[in-house]
């Protein structure tokens, strides 16, 4: 465990369903979180990801963010890279069942690496308009190949710096979900979230992932909660998930999925 005393920390304050009294998260924990069979998606994800894995290619990688704690080296194997650090096949699979749920239109996705999570986000809704940023040239034109080879479509992968790609977008309508991927230090993190804001309607919602990676993203999961325009939040350890909804009481949640 890369933060067992965190980790520690979230099982000692966590619930399941049976601690939430906000009807809009417990149907979202119950319909969603641990809905016992997870179909929506499934079977491509695994085909991507066997791709991957079966791809015996080395590539050099620049991180732009906070950097791998896993690899000490930047000539990394693609396979290594899905089986180390890229998402899980379980949160894969959830993220795609999250994205079924709330059938977002308009996703943004910050960190498109090889494209896994951004399958999910596909499987999940295939009639989404899906932007993604990836700073690597390298892992986006892998990505884009897999988007390819597997027919996905209406997927936009944009390289380069994020903080300038992310501001030169032409965002014609609201951001339904914007995925917070990136292993960006707090203040980037904060800039981005910021920045996002200008776009959200009141259903929006946003999705930082690892937020308990290091004690600079804990201060930066700690801002956004305390956000004025942030009215419910939900802690589960691997991800923070944020909503405006205004008819909403503010309140936070921390719960195991």
């Amino acid at each position: 465990m890369k933060n067992l005393k965190s980790y520690i920390k979230f099982l000692l304050k966590s619930t399941n369903q049976h601690g939430v009294h906000s009807p809009f998260v417990y149907k979202l924990t119950t319909k969603c979180f641990y809905k016992k069979k997870r179909t929506k998606g499934k079977e491509v994800l695994k085909k991507y990801r066997k791709k991957l894995l079966n791809n015996t290619e080395s590539i050099k990688i620049t991180d732009f963010g906070a950097g791998s704690r896993v690899f000490k080296s930047d000539k990394r194997a693609i396979k290594k890279i899905v089986k180390y650090a890229a998402i899980s096949s379980k949160r894969a699979n959830l993220l795609s069942e999250i994205t079924h749920y709330f059938a977002p239109v308009n996703i943004l996705e910050i960190g498109t690496s090889l494209g896994i999570a951004t399958a999910a986000l596909h499987a999940g809704n295939p009639k989404a308009k899906i932007t993604t940023l990836e700073g690597s040239k390298i892992t986006a034109d892998i990505a884009r190949k897999q988007f390819d080879h597997f027919s996905f479509q209406n997927i936009d992968v944009i390289i380069g710096e994020f903080s300038k790609n992310l501001t030169a977008l032409k965002i014609e309508n609201s951001l339904d979900l914007v995925y917070f991927n990136a292993k960006g230090q707090k203040k980037a993190t904060l800039e981005y979230f910021e920045y996002c804001l200008n776009f959200i309607n009141n259903d929006s919602f946003f999705i930082f992932n690892d937020i308990h990676r290091d004690k600079e993203m804990e201060a930066a999961w700690k801002d956004i909660q305390n956000h004025p325009s942030v009215k419910v939040t939900i802690d589960t350890f691997q991800w923070g998930f944020v909503f405006f909804r205004r008819e909403q009481e503010k309140e936070h949640f921390i719960i195991r999925v």
